[in-house]
């Protein structure tokens, strides 16, 4: 009797969804390109100079129709890579963490920073990720989007307090998370997790006054106890209760 030959795996509708307005973000926004994704989620990266145009698209074009901005944050790639750490299957020293060594990374290496934004399409009931490289690494920069999404206001303003990134055209760029006489910003990964000052109420003064961290920095090594039945006393001598 023949053997039944095999068939190929049906898609489920979430990735049948997904090929289709896949398709039509690759008809209709121009300087894009699709970034690896789960099977029924979508990711692409647009070009910097290309960003207000294919959010418009995005936004406007009927067979697309991202009418809302869910959120956008900031991404710093200073030790991307680095890190042999997988999640989904095992390192080559298992299931764990396995850092390479190599040489420190360089801070202004082209592409750290980068800007992802969460959209949503109401009328379709789709989401999409979009990812922009800020070309400049030293004052890394890329163009606001309150224009086309009034909510990436707050958003903006957020990704530029953490990470430092610049939006060219938003009407009020300030810190909104840190103290206004904040030095840096903590979500970059070369900032010090001590920070670079720290503030005590002044009696004297009779106000709050910053001063150099008093914390002394360490390095902590992470280690993992696990307990072994191989070594319990109760397997090496019979007498002993089990």
């Amino acid at each position: 009797m023949a053997e039944p030959t095999p068939q190929p795996a049906q898609a489920t509708d979430a990735e049948s969804f997904v090929a289709v307005l896949s398709r039509k973000i690759e008809a209709q926004v121009q300087g894009v390109h699709r970034l690896p994704s789960l099977p029924d989620e979508l990711a692409y990266e647009v070009e910097p100079a290309a960003l207000l145009k294919a959010c418009r698209t995005l936004r406007d074009a009927p067979d697309l129709r991202f009418e809302m901005l869910m959120d956008v944050s900031g991404v710093d790639y200073l030790h991307y890579g680095r890190d042999d750490w997988e999640t989904t299957d095992a390192t080559r020293t298992g299931f764990s963490r396995g850092r390479l060594s190599s040489a420190p990374p360089d801070p202004g290496m082209p592409g750290r920073f980068a800007v992802v934004y969460q959209l949503l399409s109401i009328s379709h009931n789709a989401r999409l990720r979009l990812r922009v490289r800020c070309p400049d690494t030293l004052e890394p920069t890329v163009d606001s989007l309150i224009e086309i999404w009034a909510s990436a206001n707050w958003f903006e303003r957020e990704v530029f307090d953490l990470f430092g990134i610049l939006f060219r055209g938003h009407p009020d760029l300030r810190r909104i998370l840190t103290d206004y006489g904040f030095i840096g910003h903590p979500f970059r990964k070369d900032f010090p997790l001590i920070g670079n000052v720290e503030t005590r109420y002044d009696p004297q003064k009779r106000r709050v006054v910053y001063q150099p961290v008093s914390i002394v920095p360490r390095v902590l090594a992470p280690k993992v106890i696990r307990r072994d039945n191989r070594y319990d006393p109760a397997l090496k001598t019979p007498e002993l209760p089990r």
